[in-house]
Formats: structure tokens, C-alpha cells, sequence
């Protein structure tokens, strides 16, 4: 038994150091990040540019370099790290509770639902907020809801069983996309290539404001999911396991639903669509640190954030100073890695 014990602290303390790792390699990335662009910036003017406005936070911005960093690369970098680590946590939150490794924000509808939301506003001007400049925003994220609360009602008429959820979740989402082909069809060329630009995922332009209601959703919410770790454990390892060992099994599926689909849905109505990030980092996250999801979880968040930061500063700078949307480079890094996945023989990360 003490070998044991002592086999258990070194592992824990192992996948500890490898979380540390990814929080020094994430905020390095994020220097390097800020730094490269069409403007021209050394290591050292990002960081003097970073370290001089907060220690005089109250003083205006003094030059070029300082504003093109503080204006326009790190509003963008933060978002990136943000929105990868919600979309890799709803993705790792999904599968566990549903105990499918192929689920992310896709398969319940979320995605396809912003998007028709965002359509509906560009080509007929219709949303729940008439006249405002965010009434793309706000219809993309009352419609990922929309498909939220469709899936969890529908699924709920069956129990409730992760079967039920993922078929639901897919017919929602073959309605929406439906429905905003309809749109594209009769949209002007205009409105038609804001759509498809949309539809495939940008962070140009982010803003400091447009980045607080996201940061905050995520600080709101990942302590609930992490809180959550013990339960998506036992639900990950069966239904009728996790009732033997008192958990309610319907409550934690549609609660792991719901927080999912907040963080979602805050994220993808402010950068669009972007796929393969929450299926991908969440595969990573259980390569790396295990099954576990009181490692896993965190691991995805952090994995989530450096994918996506990376895929946008290839976006920004590949072709610079033209950009590429951000979902294009993150479905060819995808791709190669899902069929990794598939072509695996006889491997398992959820233990």
C-alpha cells in the first residue's frame, strides 16, 4: 500500500509539473505572439512596451509601439488564449458527460446555431436587439442557447442518456445549418461574403471590451466545471457505475450541458465559428496528463489556449499583412490529428 501511495504522489506530482510547463509555455507563446505582425517589433519593444503601461497604467499610451501592442495585438492574443481554452473545456466537459470521444460544440448544435443567428442579422437585419451594433453578436449567442435548451428539452423526453443527447444534437444542428444555406442563398454578394467569413472564424478585429464578457463568463464558469471533476469521472466510467456511487447522473448531464454551452456560446458569438479546437485539445489534454479530469480539464483549458493562439498568429502572419481566417488553419491541424486519432489501434485515453 505505501508503494502504491508513493507511485500515486509521484504521478499527481508529475502531471502538476506538466500543467506548470503549459502555463510557462502558453505565456511565452503569448510574448511571441504580441511580437510578430506586419508591423515590425522586437522581443524587447513588446516587452518594454507590456511592462511600461502597467506600471504607469493611468498614463496615455506613448508611442507607435506601445499602441500597436496595447490597440491591436493584445486585446487579440488574450482573446485567442481565452476563447481556445472555453472551446477546449466545453469539448472535454462534453465527452466526459456523454461519454463520446468524437463530441465537441459541433455535434449538439451550438455552433451551427450561432452561425444562423449571425446570418439572420447580416442578410434581413433581424435580431432580438434591433439597431444595435452588436445585433450579430447578440443573435449568435441567443441561438446557440436557443439550441441548447432544444437539445436538453428533447433529450430529456428520453431520459436524458447521452445517446439521446448526441442524436438530438445532431438533428439540431443539421436544422440550423439548413437554415442558414437558405439564408446564403438569397443573400447579396455582400452580405454573403460576410457570412461565409464569419462562418469560418476570425479574432480581427478584438477589442478590450469585446474580451471582458468572454474572460468573464470564463472565470464564472470554469471553477463550477472544475468543482464538477469528481462527478464527470464517475459519469465518464458508465451511468450505472456513477448512480452506484450517489451521483445524480441526469443532473450532472444537463448541468455540464448547460455550463458548456454558456462558455460556448460566449466564445463563438464573438469570433465565430471555430472548429476542431474543442475536439482536438481535449485528446491531447488525456495523452498528456491522463483520464482524470481534475488534470485533464485544466490541461485542455491550457491546450485549448496555445492551439488556438498558435493557429491565429499563423493566420495574421503566413501572409502578412493580408489574414486568413482563423478556422482554416485550425481544420488543417486538425484533420491530420483526428485521423492520428482514428488510425491508433486499440488505444484509450480515458483512463
Amino acid at each position: 500500500m505505501k508503494t502504491r501511495g508513493r507511485i500515486y504522489d509521484r504521478l499527481t506530482a508529475e502531471k502538476f509539473f506538466t500543467l506548470l510547463l503549459l502555463w510557462v509555455l502558453l505565456l511565452l507563446t503569448a510574448i511571441v505572439a504580441t511580437t510578430l505582425g506586419a508591423a515590425d517589433l522586437t522581443f524587447r519593444d513588446t516587452i518594454s512596451a507590456i511592462v511600461s503601461k502597467i506600471t504607469h497604467p493611468l498614463e496615455p499610451l506613448r508611442g507607435v509601439k506601445e499602441f500597436i501592442v496595447w490597440e491591436f495585438r493584445l486585446p487579440r492574443v488574450l482573446m485567442a488564449i481565452v476563447a481556445g481554452g472555453g472551446l477546449a473545456v466545453s469539448g472535454i466537459t462534453l465527452q466526459a458527460t456523454l461519454r463520446n470521444p468524437l463530441v465537441s460544440p459541433y455535434t449538439i448544435g451550438v455552433s451551427s446555431a450561432a452561425g444562423f443567428g449571425a446570418a439572420l442579422a447580416i442578410v434581413l437585419g433581424v435580431g432580438m436587439v434591433g439597431g444595435s451594433k452588436y445585433l450579430v453578436i447578440t443573435n449568435a449567442f441567443i441561438f446557440s442557447l436557443l439550441a441548447a435548451f432544444l437539445v436538453s428539452g428533447i433529450s430529456g423526453l428520453r431520459g436524458m442518456t447521452s445517446e439521446s443527447v448526441i442524436l438530438t444534437g445532431i438533428v439540431v444542428m443539421y436544422m440550423f445549418a439548413a437554415m442558414t444555406s437558405l439564408l446564403e442563398y438569397v443573400a447579396e454578394p455582400d452580405a454573403l461574403q460576410q457570412i461565409v467569413f464569419w462562418l469560418m472564424g476570425s479574432l480581427n478585429p478584438t477589442t478590450w471590451e469585446e474580451l471582458v464578457p468572454v474572460t468573464m463568463m470564463m472565470f464564472l464558469l470554469l471553477p463550477l466545471l472544475i468543482r464538477m471533476t469528481w462527478d464527470l469521472n464517475a459519469v465518464s466510467a458508465g451511468d450505472e457505475i456513477a448512480a452506484s456511487l450517489g451521483v445524480e447522473v441526469g443532473f450532472v448531464r444537463t448541468a455540464s450541458l448547460v455550463l458548456a454551452t454558456l462558455i460556448v456560446s460566449t466564445v463563438v458569438c464573438f469570433t465565430g465559428t471555430i472548429g476542431f479546437i474543442g475536439l482536438v485539445a481535449p485528446h491531447m489534454a488525456r495523452m498528456t496528463v491522463g483520464g482524470d479530469h481534475r488534470f485533464s480539464l485544466p490541461c485542455a483549458c491550457l491546450m485549448g489556449g496555445l492551439l488556438l493562439l498558435g493557429a491565429d498568429t499563423v493566420a495574421r502572419t503566413i501572409i502578412a499583412p493580408t489574414e486568413i481566417p482563423v478556422g482554416i488553419p485550425t481544420s488543417l491541424m486538425g484533420v491530420p490529428f483526428f485521423v492520428y486519432l482514428l488510425m491508433k489501434e486499440r488505444r484509450r485515453y480515458w483512463g
